[in-house]
């Protein structure tokens, strides 16, 4: 009988993000730490009705109760990775249309949602997340612990960055706003995150 929840394969190879991000992380970051998740999550769900639900629907049904969680670490963390892979698939782009209006609303420049971004990942204490969240019709950012994200504060994920530090320790080692940036601006596909923002909207 097949596992409740499985592990995607990277829609890239694992050379595809270095240097930013080099072949050693991925390779550990996919196949040990994102594996690792779907791993402790698939038991804690088996024979519950969690095991039909979608991955998006078990972190919103399982975040704030203290009794869910060990499901909600690791569904939290098995989405927020199939997310981040997916971000960077299509290589950068610039930030355009509808987004780079927003953007320049809510944050006064592109630069400046950038520069949001950064300083909100670096802000993190410890493991966790920084977001740029579509919430009540505004773009903001989202520094959260561990494995929360939008999805489980009620609001759209647009693009995340992991700030733990298997994430970037190996080709950055403590220099977390730098490799936040350099995913930002070498990594993410902007069109990508521009068609969730349209979708949501």
């Amino acid at each position: 009988m097949a596992a409740p929840f499985e592990l995607p394969a990277l829609p890239y190879d694992d050379t595809y993000l270095a240097p930013v991000i080099g072949q050693e992380t991925v390779q550990l970051h996919h196949g040990k730490h994102h594996a690792t998740y779907f791993a402790k999550l698939n038991p804690l769900v088996e024979g519950t009705e969690m095991a039909d639900m979608s991955l998006e629907d078990v972190v919103k049904a399982s975040f704030g109760k203290a009794d869910m969680k060990g499901v909600f670490n690791n569904a939290g963390q098995a989405w927020n990775h199939i997310f981040y892979w997916n971000q960077f698939a299509g290589g950068s782009s610039e930030v355009s249309g509808r987004l780079k209006e927003m953007a320049e609303r809510d944050f006064g420049s592109v630069d400046g949602m950038m520069d949001a971004i950064v300083n909100t990942g670096a802000g993190v204490f410890g493991s966790g997340w920084s977001w740029l969240a579509l919430e009540n019709g505004k773009l903001v950012t989202q520094g959260v612990p561990g494995g929360e994200n939008p999805v489980a504060h009620g609001a759209t994920a647009l693009c995340g960055i992991d700030v733990w530090e298997h994430a970037y320790y190996l080709d950055y080692q403590n220099r977390r706003p730098d490799h936040i940036k350099d995913v930002l601006t070498k990594l993410v596909n902007w069109s990508w995150v521009g068609e969730r923002l349209e979708e949501a909207l």
